[in-house]
């Protein structure tokens, strides 16, 4: 609606994680360096919090273009579940297939393709979103898993991704062991006000802007101040006020077209920025107060985030399944070649048959 009248290509802000559009912000990149280093010096235990809308998935998607090809990685956002529908679900990320449905046959089906990699100098890495969701059973299954090792070295490298109540959560007693063995931490924090306006100059220009003073500077330190510097916030607030400038035919967006976005939210949605921007301004605030403000911010933000993800997930479906075909065409082409071989030897030695035939009836006549 708004790409042709700010010259862009696409949209800028879009909540949908983009590694494309990833801002390589001081805690950014350290945060890919740690969990590179995390996966290269092989690390058994992996973790990366943030706020909501930090920028996890988003790192952990630009993580998966670095991974070498003799990693196989399983990669799980649905974490709402059992620690039995866990290890299906993770069963189902390697594309395998247990002999049975059943706990055990799980636990089994997975050892074997870890030794199986592990003996063919493959490595293996679960990546799990979102796992400050995961109930203590499959928090307990986790770590479970990290127990098979061979030797000195672990079979299965983990990486947990949630928000901060996931790292007080592993804090807990009854996670001790879990906690322990956490080799590689690192915790993605809020971008200043620089880098909030660096952040969405970056975006502008990943997006074909040619005009970096788009948002005025009092915009930019409206914005910073109503988000906290938590790059999805930012991308809500920067999506809706190139849409209102759009349609007074602004060339660049002021203060006053923050206030015109934040106070048609307070109006309109319940999913309100007010909220956001009373817990920032009010950190005593009670924490009931706190979590269900939070909590009502993140519903639409989820959904989204989980329509990505499923689209995400298809588009690496439908790869495996062409990599499927692929094998399956060649496999087709070698029998077809196989049989066209055979076929040549039997037409020969036909012939063969047939000549000594005729040789023989002219003997005797």
């Amino acid at each position: 609606m708004y790409k042709e009248f700010y010259g862009l290509r696409e949209k800028p802000f879009s909540i949908v994680p983009d590694p494309s559009f990833l801002y390589p912000s001081s805690k950014h990149r350290a945060a890919l360096t740690y969990l590179e280093y995390g996966l290269m010096d092989r690390m058994a235990f992996i973790l990366l919090t943030g706020e909501i809308g930090a920028g996890k998935t988003t790192l952990i998607k630009q993580l998966l273009t670095k991974i070498e090809s003799d990693i196989e990685v399983a990669v799980i956002f649905n974490t709402n579940v059992s620690s039995e529908d866990l290890l299906e679900l993770i069963l189902c990320e390697f594309e395998l297939e247990p002999s049975i449905r059943s706990k055990a046959s799980y636990l089994d089906t997975l050892n074997q393709f870890l030794i199986k990699e592990y003996g063919e100098g493959k490595r293996v890495v679960l990546i799990v979103d979102e796992a400050q969701n995961l109930s203590q059973e499959a928090l307990e299954e986790i770590r479970m898993l990290s127990n098979l090792y061979s030797g000195k070295d672990s079979l299965i490298q983990i990486v947990l991704a949630g928000q901060p109540s996931l790292g007080a959560r592993l804090r807990q007693p009854s996670l001790a062991q879990l906690y322990q063995r956490i080799a590689v931490s690192y915790h993605i924090a809020s971008l200043g006000l620089d880098e909030t306006r660096e952040y969405i100059v970056h975006r502008l220009k990943k997006a074909g802007a040619e005009q970096e003073d788009l948002f005025t500077d009092e915009a930019v330190e409206r914005i910073f101040q109503i988000s906290g510097g938590i790059p999805r916030t930012i991308n809500i607030l920067c999506d809706a006020a190139l849409v209102y400038g759009y349609a007074d035919e602004l060339r660049t967006i002021d203060a006053d077209v923050i206030e015109h976005v934040l106070t048609d939210k307070k109006e309109t949605e319940i999913l309100s920025v007010s909220s956001i921007e009373e817990i920032q301004s009010n950190p005593s605030a009670s924490l009931d107060n706190g979590s269900m403000a939070i909590r009502l911010q993140s519903i639409e933000e989820r959904l989204n985030k989980l329509s990505s993800q499923v689209d995400w997930q298809i588009e690496n479906y439908e790869k495996r399944i062409d990599k499927y075909k692929d094998a399956l065409i060649h496999k087709l082409e070698h029998m077809l070649d196989e049989e066209r071989k055979q076929n040549k030897g039997l037409l020969l030695k036909y012939n063969l048959l047939l000549y000594s035939m005729n040789k023989a009836k002219g003997k005797n006549l």
